[in-house]
């Protein structure tokens, strides 16, 4: 070797020790401060058979949703009021006196989450 070039054997600086504990600490931190951060979501009710679990309960938000829109008078007239539950989905219908001719409210309604789903009025 030449005489200006030596190799000196040096213990491990600090630095290359650290490195795998530091990584490793750092690892540790991103798989726990998830669980820390996470705000846990707000409480809520989920009813078992839904939040219109009745045709009564169906109707009155047909009939709330309906009288906005083609007035109350009109919908008023439209008594009795008919619901029928299928695969989840309250349709629920106005009727009219026999001999009328004429369209009818109708609603759509989500048994599960009172979703308006459909609104309409026959002619």
């Amino acid at each position: 070797m030449p005489s200006s070039v030596m190799a000196v054997d040096r213990p491990p600086s600090t630095a290359n020790v650290m490195r795998p504990m530091r990584n490793l600490l750092l690892a540790a931190m991103l798989a726990i401060i998830p669980g820390f951060s996470c705000a846990e979501p707000p409480h809520s009710v989920s009813p078992k058979d839904g939040f219109v679990p009745t045709a009564e309960v169906a109707i009155r938000i047909a009939v709330a949703v309906w009288e906005p829109i083609y007035g109350a008078a009109n919908i008023e007239r439209q008594k009795p009021y008919r619901a029928k539950l299928t695969d989840g989905v309250w349709t629920v219908e106005g009727s009219l006196p026999p001999g009328w001719l004429g369209g009818v409210a109708l609603a759509e309604i989500s048994q599960s989450d009172a979703r308006i789903l459909r609104v309409s009025h026959g002619r």
